[in-house]
C-alpha cells in the first residue's frame, strides 16, 4: 500500500468491504478520544486543520492520476469530519452533569455526523455535487462535521436542561 493510499484510507480503514465511510468515521472517532484524553484538544484541532489542507492536496493529486472522483475507501474526509463534531461536543461537556455524558456525547457526535454526512441536506450536498476535486471531497464532510457537532450540541443541552427540571 503507498503512502498516499494509508493515507486516504486513515490507516486502512477506508479499505473496508462494506460501509467504509463508516468504518473510517468511527476509526476517526476512536483515535480523536484517544488524543482528546492523553493530549489536548489544540493537539486534534492541529491534527484536523493538517488533515484537511494535506487531504484536499493528495485528492487532488489521486483524482488527476486516476481519472476518478470522491472514490468510497477514501475516507480522510470523515475522518476530519469527525473530529470537528467530536471537538465541539467534548468543549461541551464541562457545562454538563448528567451520568455518562462523555459516551452520550461522542455517540451524538458520531450519529449526527453520520446523517448529515449520508443524506448531504441544503449545502452539504451542493458542495457534494458542485464543488469539484480535493476540495469538494474534504468540503462536505468538513461542513457536515459542523452541522453534526451543532446537532450534537442542542441535543446534549436538551438533556441537561430536561434532567434539571426533574
Amino acid at each position: 500500500m503507498s503512502l498516499q493510499r494509508l493515507f486516504l484510507t486513515f490507516g486502512g480503514a477506508g479499505e473496508a468491504p462494506k460501509a467504509s465511510g463508516t468504518v473510517g468515521s468511527f476509526a476517526g472517532l476512536i483515535v480523536g478520544i484517544v488524543i482528546l484524553h492523553f493530549l489536548t484538544m489544540e493537539t486534534l484541532f492541529m491534527l484536523t486543520l493538517a488533515i484537511s489542507i494535506i487531504g484536499v492536496f493528495e485528492i487532488n493529486k489521486y483524482e488527476k492520476a486516476h481519472q476518478s472522483h470522491d472514490d468510497g475507501w477514501i475516507v480522510i474526509d470523515e475522518v476530519a469530519g469527525m473530529w470537528i463534531a467530536l471537538m465541539m461536543v467534548y468543549s461541551t461537556l464541562p457545562h454538563l452533569s448528567f451520568e455518562y455524558k462523555e459516551f452520550i456525547a461522542y455517540l451524538f457526535a458520531f450519529a449526527s455526523f453520520r446523517y448529515f454526512d449520508i443524506f448531504k441536506p441544503s449545502t452539504i450536498g451542493k458542495i457534494d455535487r458542485d464543488v469539484k476535486g480535493g476540495l469538494g471531497v474534504m468540503g462536505d464532510d468538513i461542513l457536515a462535521g459542523f452541522a453534526g457537532g451543532m446537532l450534537s450540541i442542542l441535543g446534549l443541552l436538551a438533556i441537561e436542561k430536561i434532567i434539571t427540571i426533574f
